[in-house]
């Protein structure tokens, strides 16, 4: 897991050789911005730390430096980007590379260098004898989606990195309100400790007044208003989305695919699927399945049924272009405050 990666580096304890692949960039970045925060000083950086994108320069080129002696340090640090030749994709780079060196230098790493490999690939090709090699003699990292467990251990580790604590309850709200994306959390967590000052603790109430939100996290929010039955504040957030000039159509296709997102996750609940599962089948981030799930308990099967066909009803005028596109939301939010 990249979070036990990072505890080791912290300590100093490096492999030889790292291989950071996946889709998630954050974790590729933030892994080589701790190698190089941790295996060379300042001052090492200027002699002892180079970088290759092996899509431009063969691997030969990039093996030598690794296997010279560092200078006025005791490591080198030598990445080396875009390995394809650890994939099964096609590459475009019309460069030749000697995998035989690779493969000597794996039977033998030099002790004094740190060798990595980093490519936003979602996989490697576990056929190969390469990979396999690499799998043996270093380690091996998949910058995947962090799961709910991960991510909440992630904010508060961002968190200690500056000094803080987090509430547990803040940290839920983080999620709901800024959502999953790292790069995201990264920006509202150092904002917040810079608000709650070294030593202290990000509450909850910070949270609500500081946290940045997407049109995604504020539809969410104006969603949660109208599943609590709260209809005004979901109109209070719906003309404040108005005055920050986005555009209707869009505020009514987010608002469709969360109510759509509230169904679904209700009827594979219901057929016995778990979150994870749910997750996976309908391609969203699980923290967002459990927060859609809770919000799907508040409403009985008839009701949700027709609220989607009130959302198709709104879908459909507002592409005939029968009606000012701001009203058709606004006649949905009062339609629903007539049920309640």
């Amino acid at each position: 897991m990249v979070l036990d990666v990072w505890k080791q580096i912290k300590k100093k304890q490096f492999s030889p050789v790292y291989v950071l692949y996946g889709t998630e960039s954050f974790l590729i970045n933030e892994t080589k911005q701790l190698l190089m925060k941790y295996a060379l000083n300042e001052e090492e950086m200027e002699f002892n730390f180079a970088t290759y994108d092996l899509e431009e320069t063969p691997i030969e080129v990039a093996l030598e430096d690794a296997e010279t002696f560092p200078f006025m340090g005791e490591r080198r640090l030598i990445l080396m980007n875009n390995p394809y030749f650890l994939t099964a994709e096609k590459s475009k780079a019309k460069i030749e590379h000697n995998l035989k060196k690779l493969e000597a230098y794996l039977q033998e790493p030099a002790p004094y260098s740190i060798v990595v490999f980093a490519g936003s690939y979602e996989k490697l090709d576990e056929r190969k004898k390469l990979t396999k090699e690499l799998k043996r003699k270093g380690s091996v990292v998949e910058a995947k989606r962090l799961n709910e467990q991960e991510l909440k251990l992630w904010v508060k580790e961002r968190a200690a990195l500056n000094r803080v604590g987090i509430d547990e309850e803040a940290v839920e709200q983080m999620l709901a309100l800024a959502g999953t994306n790292l790069f995201m959390l990264t920006t509202e967590i150092d904002k917040l400790a810079l608000y709650a000052t070294e030593g202290n603790t990000i509450t909850v109430a910070m949270v609500h007044a500081l946290v940045s939100r997407s049109l995604e996290q504020n539809i969410f929010v104006l969603v949660d208003n109208i599943v609590q039955r709260k209809i005004d504040a979901a109109f209070r957030i719906y003309y404040d989305l108005l005055k920050q000039n986005e555009e209707p159509i869009k505020i009514l296709s987010i608002l469709s695919g969360q109510f759509r997102l509230i169904y679904q996750v209700k009827e594979l609940a219901r057929k016995g699927y778990g979150q994870q599962q749910i997750a996976g089948y309908i391609k969203v981030h699980p923290f967002r399945v459990k927060l859609a799930a809770g919000q799907a308990k508040l409403f009985k099967d008839e009701e949700l049924t027709e609220i989607m066909q009130m959302l198709a009803e709104a879908d459909y005028q507002s592409k005939t272009g029968g009606m000012n596109k701001e009203l058709i939301i606004e006649m949905f939010l009062f339609r629903l405050q007539g049920r309640n």
